[in-house]
């Protein structure tokens, strides 16, 4: 038994040391799942770190299968920053094997104050970026983040942070104005999949998806007579398709409306789950915001200008 005794120490230590090796391991840079993150992360961090996003454009996370090389990112890094509520459902068991090990992984949409989150508890609607009020909370708790994985920088990125909140509110203010011009009787939004709830509520508009939250579900038949008998009732002139999300369901509505004697026409593609191509004002969360309100607001009969609220639309 004193053997056994005199041993259990130096295993501990053992594990205490196993568990410091690799956290040295890290090379630093922070890791984002979602291009939404990485560019507020950008944003309030500027120059003072390194920042590597793993789901790009037109990739959709819900089904995405996580590659080797993005695995090796999440164990390397030294903070990484996810959505959660189950929108990178395949990259999940990685996040949590890290977060286990002792590096920093923080899923920003989860335990937000003040925040109602749409659908049932089991399976919560994760697209909050789609109300730039939540997502301005989302950035606060990035600044958070920030701030206790670099203190020495903590002051820069307050200043930086600051900066950002005021675009953001500026972004929420030209959504309430513009969904303001859309005829109410022509305010719904239908689209390849429910991403667009918590627009819906944040801004006035009533928002149907041909699938569901997650892409994973497949649109069977009902959906999609249902949406179209909806359509054909209400006289919904647009339907749009998503960058990340395949077209097919969305065809199959608009056909099924046309043989009912009512024409739909595809009022543009939006950015549901990934942003524009990088470089480009899409390409950020503030223009690919900007991009889906002005092109919904126009398709349905509002009126804002087509280079949106800060005129850099399709530059």
């Amino acid at each position: 038994m004193k053997r056994l005794l005199s041993i259990i120490p130096i295993l501990t230590l053992f594990a205490s040391c196993t568990k410091k090796e690799d956290i040295a391991k890290t090379d630093g840079t922070i890791v984002t799942t979602i291009g939404m993150i990485a560019d507020v992360v950008r944003e309030i961090a500027g120059d003072k770190q390194e920042v590597i996003n793993l789901i790009g454009e037109g990739v959709d996370p819900h089904s995405h299968q996580p590659l080797k090389s993005e695995v090796d990112r999440i164990q390397n890094a030294g903070l990484v920053l996810y959505n959660g509520l189950m929108l990178e459902g395949k990259m999940g068991s990685v996040l949590s094997s890290r977060k286990e090990k002792g590096i920093p992984v923080f899923a920003l949409a989860e335990g937000l104050e003040n925040v109602e989150l749409i659908g049932d508890q089991a399976h919560p609607d994760p697209h909050l970026w789609m109300d730039a009020s939540i997502w301005a909370k989302v950035a606060d708790a990035i600044g958070v983040r920030l701030s206790d994985f670099d203190p020495e920088n903590k002051e820069h990125y307050g200043s930086r942070l600051t900066e950002y909140q005021k675009s953001l509110t500026d972004l929420h203010t030209y959504a309430l104005m513009a969904f303001g011009t859309i005829p109410p009787d022509q305010r719904v939004l239908v689209t390849a999949h429910d991403a667009f709830s918590y627009l819906g509520r944040a801004y006035g508009i009533e928002v149907r998806g041909v699938q569901g939250i997650s892409t994973e579900s497949e649109a069977g038949n009902k959906d999609i007579n249902d949406l179209v008998a909806y359509l054909v009732e209400k006289k919904i002139p647009a339907i749009f398709v998503e960058s990340s999300v395949p077209e097919k369901s969305v065809q199959a509505v608009i056909q099924g409306a046309a043989q009912e004697g009512h024409q739909v026409k595809i009022g543009g593609t939006l950015f549901s789950d990934a942003m524009g191509a990088p470089g480009t004002y899409e390409g950020t969360y503030i223009g690919m915001m900007d991009h889906n309100i002005t092109t919904i607001t126009n398709a349905l009969g509002g009126g804002v200008p087509q280079a949106g609220f800060q005129g850099k639309l399709n530059d």
